[in-house]
């Protein structure tokens, strides 16, 4: 099983790696903007489970190979750093999406069931490419090499998901109570990508000179 260290490293990197806007977070907010709190919420548990259909995949998939190889377990891991470095630029150019997000959701307001809700929630996060790519390029880093990688793939995914779930139902509260708040300054939204997405290349950075 991963280490302490490895514990603590991994959710600090998902917790940030989930605070920066893509697929997921636009989701949320236009969720909380354009449905009823209950539905935003059910949409986000609906998005969990889709990406914990993801880790499982990966675990399956993925697992064997990088246990079996360094040389793999060296590519992924410097993929993976490419790829966050990649995020965090995308992330600097696109922080006015989720202010477009949120004036788009205030347009257009609408109800929706239970059922629907938690399909289209599901759908977002099977298809979601960002949590995809990171779970590939990303969570074999946080495995023991001395113990079977596809369960720790499986409790690390597992572990992210409830982070975002939680994160995602605390931004889709937050949008569906403030929205005068953010209508009135929506620019706020903006220097919050600027933010994650400099953080997001530091880490990357820091991936490629890690040991």
């Amino acid at each position: 099983m991963p280490s302490t260290s490895q514990w603590v490293t991994f959710l600090a990197a998902s917790i940030l790696f989930i605070q920066v806007p893509g697929p997921s977070l636009l989701f949320t907010l236009g969720r909380a903007l354009t449905v009823s709190l209950r539905a935003a919420l059910t949409s986000v548990v609906g998005n969990a489970l889709g990406v914990l259909t993801q880790v499982v995949a990966v675990a399956v998939g993925l697992g064997a190979v990088v246990a079996a190889s360094s040389t793999a377990y060296t590519v992924v891991k410097l993929v993976g750093a490419a790829y966050v470095v990649w995020l965090g630029v995308q992330a600097i150019r696109h922080r006015t999406d989720a202010r477009a997000a949120m004036a788009a959701g205030l347009a257009r307001p609408s109800r929706e069931g239970a059922r629907r809700a938690l399909a289209t929630g599901f759908t977002v996060g099977l298809s979601n490419p960002k949590t995809l790519v990171f779970f590939l390029a990303f969570l074999p880093q946080f495995t023991d090499p001395g113990a079977a990688a596809a369960p720790q793939l499986v409790l690390l995914g597992l572990a992210f998901a409830v982070l975002a779930a939680a994160s995602d139902s605390l931004w889709a509260t937050a949008a569906g109570r403030a929205r005068t708040w953010f209508a009135r300054k929506p620019q706020r939204l903006d220097s919050m990508g600027a933010v994650g997405g400099v953080m997001m290349i530091g880490l990357g950075t820091g991936m490629v000179l890690s040991d």
